[in-house]
This record gives structure tokens, C-alpha cells and sequence, in this order.
């Protein structure tokens, strides 16, 4: 895998962490963070998508609107 550096701004506490870690562990870090930040740039659901998906699901599982409306007051 080629490898760049950057320099990333974290806690006190964090920054000891890691340079304690061994070399091994610092290779793991390393990598879950290059994971995590190929994560953060996948773009997710929009609130919409998410809405529609849960309005399928609660659909599938029988909740009609009238049984919703009994349920938001309080039946």
C-alpha cells in the first residue's frame, strides 16, 4: 500500500496513545484510521431515504395510518 503522511490534530491523551504504541499497533491505528476516513467520505443515505425506509418497514410489519394516528394520541 503506498503510504503519505499527514498531520492530524488530536487530544493530549490520544497523541500519547499512539506514540507509546508499538510499531505493530501503530501500523493497525494507521490503517483503522485510513478505513475510517474512506468511510467518512461515502456518502450516505439522505434523510429522505431513510424516512422512506422506515416508513416500508413499518408498512411490511402492518402500521396503517389510522393504527400511527391511534398511536400519536395516545389510544
Amino acid at each position: 500500500m503506498n503510504a503519505e503522511a499527514i498531520t492530524i490534530q488530536v487530544d493530549p491523551v490520544a497523541a500519547q496513545i499512539y506514540r507509546s504504541a508499538t510499531d505493530e499497533q501503530r501500523r493497525k491505528l494507521d490503517i483503522l484510521l485510513t478505513l475510517r476516513l474512506h468511510d467518512f467520505a461515502r456518502p450516505g443515505p439522505s434523510l429522505q431515504e431513510v424516512l422512506d425506509e422506515i416508513s416500508r418497514n413499518a408498512q411490511e410489519r402492518g402500521l396503517t395510518p389510522e393504527i400511527l394516528q391511534d398511536i400519536l394520541d395516545g389510544r
